[in-house]
């Protein structure tokens, strides 16, 4: 999609003030569960699993803080998003055997965060060939379980971390 530059547009995009409800924020709201997909909750930061995941096992760390990027975290919420990324990596092993695994942040819709104004950390476990043409020429996922059964496998050997090599 290409985009022109003009006056208005820019006026519109300082002055837009619509703020939808934050989706993690309300999540932390919420009780545990297949409902909200929050794996696990931590000191300052939680697991939760991708609503639209691109596989299954798809986790992302995030911040109790709702703040658009990194550097406006405490170092102790960073380190504790890493931490639980890490674990989240152990228990996707031992749950689904990946080949591999993608993490990444997305600071900003132009870098393709789709939620703009909480920082999350995406954990993701790849296979190979888990791009078909379906995602693809498709555009479309298929998923070979459903996101209840994948937050029970997740959530019942999730463990405590702290406890974990």
């Amino acid at each position: 999609m290409n985009y022109i530059w003009s006056p208005w547009r820019m006026a519109y995009i300082e002055n837009n003030n619509d703020e939808a409800e934050c989706v993690f924020c309300t999540a932390l709201t919420r009780p545990d569960g297949p409902d909200n997909l929050i794996v696990f909750r931590g000191h300052r930061a939680f697991v939760i699993l991708n609503r639209f995941p691109y596989t299954s096992g798809h986790l992302m760390a995030v911040p109790n803080d709702h703040q658009p990027s990194l550097e406006m975290l405490e170092v102790e919420t960073r380190g504790e998003m890493l931490e639980l990324a890490t674990h989240a990596i152990q228990v996707l092993k031992e749950v689904y055997h990946p080949q591999g695994f993608n993490l990444g942040i997305n600071i900003g819709e132009i870098a393709g965060a789709g939620i703009t104004d909480h920082v999350h950390l995406h954990i993701v476990p790849r296979w190979g060939g888990d791009t078909s043409f379906m995602s693809s020429l498709g555009q479309t996922r298929v998923l070979p379980e459903s996101l209840e059964d994948t937050y029970h496998r997740i959530y019942e050997n999730w463990g405590d971390p702290e406890n974990k090599p």
